[in-house]
């Protein structure tokens, strides 16, 4: 099992204890230094700073019971943030609708980022409405699709 998914496990009801979701958990190394942080989000309005220091006071040693890291990291809690990032099935399905921005690994129409409101999501491919062209977008030409907040 992954260390996403063993902190995933045990981070997850405190989470929910302290009234937020848990959005995701990233591992990643950053030059010489690692990093674990939990992402979370709020139901009913924005997660605030100390959302993100009671859940971490409160994960902090259940991490350093459990030990699911064995070389040393720096551990944060952090928002989702409105330009969250999708990427599971649900998270489609959820922002369905939404403005999003699709990052592409090679240029379409001479652009890598394109920005438009999703409109599906089927086994990897990204339906896009962008402008007044849909367009559809296979997995292996995505790089990442995130939300976009419109001013």
């Amino acid at each position: 099992m992954k260390v996403t998914e063993i902190v995933s496990e045990f981070a997850g009801p405190i989470v929910e204890q302290h009234g937020c979701k848990l959005w995701d958990v990233e591992y990643v190394r950053e030059g010489s230094e690692r990093f674990l942080r939990l992402y979370i989000e709020k139901e009913d309005g924005p997660v605030d700073i100390s959302d993100c220091e009671a859940i971490s006071r409160a994960v902090d040693p259940v991490l350093d019971e459990k030990d699911p890291i064995p070389e040393s990291y720096h551990f944060e809690v952090c928002s989702a943030g409105l330009e969250r990032r999708l990427y599971r099935p649900g998270d489609f399905d959820r922002f369905m609708g939404s403005p999003v921005m699709v990052k592409l690994y090679r240029p379409y129409n001479g652009l890598k980022e394109i920005p438009g409101i999703l409109r599906g999501y089927e086994d990897g491919k990204i339906t896009l409405e962008a402008g007044k062209e849909t367009v559809i977008f296979e997995k292996s030409q995505v790089a990442l699709v995130r939300l976009r907040v419109e001013f």
